[in-house]
């Protein structure tokens, strides 16, 4: 029987490849989204992967939305918390709306997103957990003090949950994308892209979604249960931590 899958942010950029690679690899994937219908109802279209809209920053809205997509689709046993938002600016500039959008959207949804299912896991003694984090959660990044606080504590929390939950066929993971292709990146100036950021790249060139998403099947496959609590760097050996 299939596998039930859910993927936060699942339906653009890296999550939209993410949660496409697990419907191919034969998931029952669920692919949750915030706020653009429009873009959610194509997506859905194109690829015949079920949406789901909500919050992931509302742990109310996140155990309703969880409790909808297991009764429609049957118990999650994959977790990809992908979900993310930038507010950037230095940090003497910065408003606590700045600072507390990013937490709440990019950690505290961990919690939110992880609560209501670890415990099914538990019981069925069985669980796929990928946190995608990010290399400024690794290296830090002038003007994101907010994002990449908040994508080192992803990292923490990967390793905490991990080892709370490793002897119940539970494994909790983190990936780190580099500089990867999204329709975010590419929107950059082509020329800071080509001068000031993939010359700082030793592959010579931006990541694409695709390839974080086969990092995320090598993780959640079965055969993975003895890979957990790792943080995989994916970044083409800009930062080797």
């Amino acid at each position: 029987m299939a596998r039930v899958a859910v993927v936060t942010g699942g339906t653009r950029g890296i999550g939209a490849a993410i949660s496409k690679a697990l419907k191919g690899a034969g998931y029952k994937v669920a692919a949750n989204y915030a706020g653009n219908d429009e873009a959610a109802a194509q997506f859905q279209k194109e690829t015949g992967i079920a949406v789901f809209k909500w919050d992931v920053s509302n742990y109310e809205a996140c155990a309703a939305g969880l409790a909808k997509v297991e009764a429609e689709l049957g118990p999650i046993e994959v977790l990809v918390n992908n979900a993310g938002i930038t507010r950037d600016g230095f940090f003497h500039k910065m408003a606590p709306e700045q600072w507390l959008a990013v937490i709440n959207t990019n950690l505290n949804s961990l919690f939110n997103m992880c609560r209501p299912v670890i415990e099914g896991m538990r019981n069925r003694g069985f669980g796929r957990i990928v946190c995608i984090s990010s290399i400024n959660g690794q290296k830090g990044q002038a003007g994101q003090s907010n994002y990449s606080a908040a994508k080192a504590g992803e990292i923490g929390f990967v390793k905490a949950l991990a080892q709370e939950n490793a002897n119940k066929g539970i494994t909790v993971n983190a990936i780190c994308p580099g500089y990867i292709g999204t329709e975010m990146v590419r929107a950059i100036d082509p020329e800071v892209l080509a001068k000031r950021i993939v010359p700082q790249i030793p592959v010579g060139r931006l990541g694409e979604p695709e390839e974080i998403a086969r990092a995320v099947l090598f993780l959640v496959a079965d055969e993975g249960g003895f890979i957990t609590g790792s943080t995989l760097s994916a970044n083409g050996g800009q930062y080797m931590a």
